[in-house]
């Protein structure tokens, strides 16, 4: 009797073990074939809401911060935190040193700033819209260039910039915020222009707009959430391919004009 006992439990302890097992290799599996994704600015606001929708579809999350103290939320996805001011050339070639040989399957340039901006045209400090470049069009191009080797070693090969509908040109009809809007414009065609230059070596480049988002970079207005926009912005992401090069889509996946 105590033989059958012992039997049985060997049999149940070693057949959990094996589904242990064979569980565990089954999500390593799922993990390599989905990639790795680097955020930058995912620290909070739609960044934050980018990298859990990534984690939660079984990505390998990178996300960046400028201030790693502050990334407590997206530790706590399971994320690797990473340093990045990307208006900080230094900062960039630290954390491309840091990554060198790693691959990046898909690289998001979300970290931006609405910056300086005035209803009249006689209190705007001319000067100061060039850190709103510096930030929104600068940095990326800073991000694109120092990772550029670790995305083309991937198989997906895809970056993406979030920008806004407030760059396109033929969108404009209401004016205002003219830093911001300049600055989404150039991010827009330094994204054109990658796409054109690197085509031939199967990169792909891709500008979003995550829609009209409560975030603390418009006070909280918005129609969506940063869950809501993130959750949209991650399905165009990963139903985009080769043909979608040099386009621009908003996160419901329509197309938008330049």
């Amino acid at each position: 009797m105590m033989s059958m006992c012992y039997r049985a439990r060997y049999f149940i302890i070693t057949l959990l073990c094996s589904c242990s097992l064979l569980a565990a290799i089954n999500a390593s599996s799922a993990d390599q074939a989905k990639g790795t994704v680097l955020i930058t600015g995912a620290n909070r606001g739609i960044g934050l809401a980018l990298a859990e929708q990534f984690a939660e579809r079984g990505y390998r999350v990178i996300g960046t911060a400028r201030n790693t103290d502050k990334a407590e939320d997206l530790r706590a996805l399971g994320a690797s935190v990473e340093q990045l001011d990307v208006t900080d050339q230094d900062s960039v070639n630290q954390l491309a040193q840091r990554l060198k040989g790693q691959t990046i399957d898909i690289l998001v340039n979300n970290a931006g700033i609405v910056g300086h901006t005035s209803k009249k045209l006689s209190d705007l400090d001319v000067n100061a819209l060039a850190h709103v470049y510096d930030v929104n069009a600068l940095g990326p191009l800073r991000v694109i260039q120092a990772l550029l080797a670790n995305v083309a070693e991937s198989e997906q090969k895809l970056v993406i910039n979030i920008s806004s509908t407030m760059g396109s040109i033929e969108r404009n009809t209401w004016g205002t915020t003219i830093g911001y809007r300049a600055s989404k414009a150039a991010l827009n065609m330094i994204n054109k222009t990658m796409a054109v230059d690197f085509a031939k070596q199967g990169l792909t480049f891709v500008v979003l707009h995550p829609g009209y988002v409560k975030t603390d970079m418009n006070a909280g207005e918005g129609q969506y959430t940063a869950e809501q926009s993130a959750a949209g912005l991650t399905k165009v992401i990963t139903g985009l391919s080769h043909e979608n090069n040099g386009m621009f889509f908003d996160h419901l996946g329509m197309q938008l004009p330049w």
